[in-house]
């Protein structure tokens, strides 16, 4: 008997960005997020909007393309342990909706920050970079691959 091991999926991890009200409450997050910052009394708009894109891209770039493994046991062989949450999703098809979702939502929240910080210099290097960091992993030729074995174990 296995114990833990009650669900149907070979790899459970790979389907959670597709339940139900996953990418509403999503977005809804960044949006708490968002309005968490511009509460703060010291932080302007444009501080709070570079802050809020900072902050959702460091989380998205940890826990889909930092962390790796599965929290389930899975009946894989150990192939799971050795990809990042994004390589699993979908089972690794590329171009699915979630795979879009989590690549779009990123260049959305990039228009915003840089419509509401006017464009100013500083924010815009800070959040094009940001972007950069959570962009790149997510290009189909990057998968599996580790630049300069950066997460390679």
């Amino acid at each position: 008997m296995n114990v833990g091991v009650a669900h149907s999926e070979v790899n459970p991890n790979t389907r959670v960005m597709n339940s139900r009200g996953m990418w509403l409450t999503y977005a809804l997050g960044v949006g708490m997020l968002h309005i968490v910052l511009l509460s703060i009394p010291f932080f302007s708009v444009p501080v709070a909007w570079t802050l809020t894109n900072v902050i959702h891209n460091l989380g998205m770039y940890v826990f889909l393309h930092g962390v790796k493994g599965t929290p389930f046991e899975t009946p894989d062989q150990g192939k799971a342990r050795l990809l990042t949450h994004w390589e699993q999703l979908d089972y690794g098809v590329q171009f699915t909706s979630s795979r879009k979702f989590f690549t779009i939502s990123p260049i959305i929240l990039y228009f915003l920050t840089s419509f509401y910080t006017k464009y100013d210099p500083t924010h815009f290097i800070l959040n094009t970079a940001s972007l950069l960091t959570v962009l790149i992993p997510k290009l189909p030729q990057l998968h599996g691959v580790r630049i300069f074995g950066i997460n390679k174990y």
